[in-house]
């Protein structure tokens, strides 16, 4: 009967494997759903199958849309925790791990079974279970988890180790008084031979104690060296600690060296014979010398650039530019820019690392400019970054590659997508803010065929860009103010006519030009039919070509008075004052003109001479300006009438008005993300984002206040330089063990004095000593005799300086 038993029990297992075997094999499909009491039951049946059945099924309910409460579960997926089945375990212990933290009392059930599984022959079970007791939020077994987290270093297997070093986080986010006993942990976990544990343990020390720097000091070599065979997390973890490690240990140091010669110096110093003369500065440079432990570090980065993370590229790319950017960081260049093959949101982010690199050191980036030039398929957040990467490098490109840039801004100029014929004018006006002249001229033909375009946020685009070179150099503008004036007929946005405006009454409002009265009388017409802001450069416009005619005119009076001197006693007239009526305000902020003002003189019935047009230009417009129903008009208006209402006076308007106007400039839109850390979320976000403050790159370390580089010799048997002040940057050398067993026995004195005891035999002796056999035996026995003597005296001497007896 008891083999029957076995036989129906192994048919019975067989069956059950051979149907779980084509569940997998078949399309995966959702479980059909039963009622909570058919669940509970499969969680107290006997059998694995049913079991696993069980919880699969609360698990989907768990991560269901919309999710639905599971917690009625919980004793039911308790009482599987004693279960031998390996294959329900980590469904268990997801289970307890999101749930404990609602009933904690029925969690704290499960502590003492999952304590059993720390002792288990598997260490895989074992690193689950610890995995699992750190992951329980319940604040009271803070002290259960430090002590298996405590076992769990000391565990032979480096997946219990590596568990650990994850958990040391968690166990100090559940109970922050543990944080010294876990610091220890982190310790010892730092200097694991392991490269996955001690990655592991890297990502747990820069977040519970990143300033123990300490703690690297003997371990800094090691991870300089391990870092190769870490994965990818722990390979970011350790490449953000030694930057930061790095500027906090490592100062910047230069020294003094002299300019390498060229061709025609090295001729002429060959050729002539060169007096001596006094150096010259300009023939020294300084020249950044680095430390040999910085040195380890940017060597064992390279071969991280070919990492398939871009991550890892970005951050080896950050420790380059932060740490090395004149010679390392051109190796990244490459690199960083084969990320733009990548998917579309590696693109964006890559991009946003390749402008705060460009905006540093723009011309590592100009051999690769055709990586950057636009697709009609990209996303518009890449094609503004590209455009922005093509302005930067823009200066520092050859006349080939300009014009290539300047080709491709103006085939886009011209498209059909306004957001990307904006974008393009714009990088026009920043490509000719920083080029030479004929550049510039050739970025001003091509912002000039812009003004006719439909689109009236492209021309008002234009035109300002049009505004801010015709500032730059307005000399070499003129014929193209006037221009823009003659498109005014035409022009429908009110940005660009307001623009328009304003440069003809700054450039073209002088007396003998001629053209700003022309236009004020132009606009004067429609003033009614404008947009409030192309009033207000009207209104500025009458002011500003009053203003000249007034400084002609009291220059000319001047002139006059100059020659024709007046009598300072002469009485005054009684036409010389003004009565307090006639300067009364009327209510609105606007005063009237006194009779004898230039304003009102010559105008009576009775008046030899006619006014003059600009002061009827101007008074017509200003009496606009005073029924405008814009309150800021009004306000302006009243400001240009108050300014001149003494036309003798025009000092302070002169000031006010035709003071020189700074030029205004167009900065890369990145501009204003320079200091922001590469590779970090703030960069790409745009401003700082929560919890990314203390990821800043810090500032180098003071020379003298740097930590002593003897703490970095882990006892490995390899010496390091020795760092003095008159040799702060000697060469690292490895001595090898008989070069340590030489210098030990050359520093034990009873090995001297038993070397000078004893005359080694060099080379010239052995060779001396085969000549003199090979002598046919002429010498005489005197010549022997003082032969010997000499060598016995030369022996002697060599002894007792070899004592130190003898100097």
């Amino acid at each position: 009967m008891e083999s029957i038993s076995r036989i129906s029990s192994l048919l019975e297992t067989a069956r059950d494997l051979t149907l779980e075997a084509a569940q997998q094999a078949g399309p995966r499909k959702a479980p059909r759903p039963i009622p909570a009491q058919q669940i509970k039951k499969l969680l107290d049946s006997r059998n694995e199958r049913e079991v696993l059945d069980g919880l699969r099924r609360v698990i989907a309910l768990q991560y269901a849309v919309p999710a639905q409460s599971t917690l009625t579960f919980f004793p039911a997926v308790l009482k599987t925790v004693s279960n031998p089945y390996p294959s329900t375990r980590p469904l268990v212990y997801n289970y307890l791990i999101h749930h404990a933290e609602a009933d904690p009392d029925t969690a704290l059930l499960a502590i003492n079974t999952i304590q059993k599984s720390l002792s288990d022959s598997n260490p895989r079970v074992r690193a689950m279970a610890l995995k699992t007791m750190a992951g329980i939020r319940v604040p009271v077994i803070s002290q259960i988890v430090s002590l298996a987290i405590k076992k769990g270093v000391s565990d032979l297997s480096p997946l219990v180790r590596k568990a650990a070093a994850l958990a040391c986080v968690k166990c100090v986010r559940l109970d922050s008084s543990t944080r010294p006993q876990v610091e220890e942990y982190i310790a010892a976990l730092l200097g694991d031979k392991q490269y996955y544990v001690a990655g592991a343990a890297v990502q747990a020390f820069m977040e519970i104690c990143p300033e123990r720097l300490d703690l690297i000091h003997p371990i800094y070599r090691r991870l300089c060296k391990m870092m190769v065979d870490m994965d990818e997390w722990g390979q970011l973890a350790v490449l953000r600690l030694l930057t930061i490690y790095a500027r906090r240990c490592f100062p910047t140091r230069t020294k003094r060296v002299k300019r390498a010669q060229t061709q025609a110096q090295k001729a002429k110093d060959f050729y002539e014979e060169l007096e001596p003369h006094e150096e010259n500065e300009d023939e020294y440079e300084e020249v950044e010398l680095m430390d040999p432990d910085l040195e380890l570090l940017l060597t064992s980065t390279q071969p991280l650039l070919q990492s398939r993370n871009s991550a890892v590229v970005v951050a080896v790319t950050r420790a380059y530019l932060y740490l090395s950017p004149t010679t390392h960081l051109q190796n990244a260049i490459g690199p960083l820019v084969a990320l733009l093959r990548s998917p579309q949101d590696i693109q964006q982010i890559a991009l946003r690392n390749i402008v705060q690199v460009c905006l540093h050191t723009p011309m590592l980036f100009v051999s690769h400019l055709r990586h950057f030039l636009l697709r009609a398929a990209e996303a518009p957040t890449i094609r503004s970054l590209k455009l922005e990467i093509l302005t930067v490098i823009f200066p520092h490109s050859g006349k080939a590659n300009q014009s290539l840039i300047l080709a491709e801004l103006e085939h886009f100029s011209h498209g059909h997508d306004a957001e990307l014929v904006r974008e393009s004018v714009r990088a026009i006006g920043r490509c000719a803010q920083c080029s030479s002249s004929q550049t510039s001229r050739r970025c001003l033909s091509l912002l000039l065929k812009q003004i006719h375009s439909p689109d009236q946020n492209l021309v008002g685009e234009a035109i300002e860009v049009i505004r801010h070179l015709i500032q730059r150099s307005p000399d070499e503008h003129r014929k193209t103010v006037v221009r823009l004036a003659k498109n005014l007929d035409t022009l429908t946005s009110p940005a660009a006519r307001a623009s328009t405006i304003w440069l003809v009454g700054e450039f073209a409002a002088n007396e003998g030009d001629g053209i700003a009265a022309d236009v004020l009388r132009i606009l004067v017409r429609g003033y009614v039919d404008e947009a409030d802001e192309v009033r207000a450069q009207v209104v500025l416009l009458a002011a500003k070509v009053y203003l000249h005619y007034l400084n002609g005119k009291n220059a000319k009076q001047k002139v006059l008075d100059a020659l024709n001197p007046i009598d300072p006693t002469a009485d005054k007239t009684h036409d010389d004052f003004t009565s307090p009526v006639d300067n009364e305000d009327d209510g609105q902020g606007f005063r009237e003109a006194p009779f004898n003002s230039p304003q009102k003189a010559n105008t009576g019935p009775d008046s030899k001479e006619k006014p003059h047009p600009i002061e009827l230009l101007y008074q017509h417009t200003m009496l606009l300006a005073r029924y405008t129903p814009s309150y800021d008009l009004r306000d302006r208006a009243r400001l240009y009438r108050a300014l001149l209402s003494v036309p003798s006076s025009t000092e302070l308007a002169s000031l006010l008005l035709l003071a020189p106007k700074p030029v205004a400039q167009a900065p890369s839109p990145s501009e204003s993300r320079r200091n922001l850390t590469l590779g970090s979320a703030s960069l790409v976000v745009g401003e700082t984002v929560r919890g990314q403050q203390d990821t800043g790159i810090p500032d180098w370390v003071a020379e003298g206040e740097e930590p002593d580089p003897k703490l970095r010799d882990d006892g490995d048997g390899k010496t390091i330089a020795e760092y003095s002040s008159s040799a702060p940057y000697a060469v690292a050398t490895k001595a090898t063990a008989g070069q340590r067993l030489d210098q030990a026995l050359a520093a034990d004195p009873g090995y001297k004095s038993s070397g000078a005891m004893r005359q080694e035999k060099t080379l010239d002796d052995w060779l001396a000593e085969e000549s003199g056999s090979e002598e046919s035996g002429e010498e005489t026995a005197e010549s022997e005799e003082e032969e010997e003597e000499e060598s016995e005296y030369e022996s002697e001497s060599d002894e007792d300086e070899r004592a130190g007896l003898v100097r």
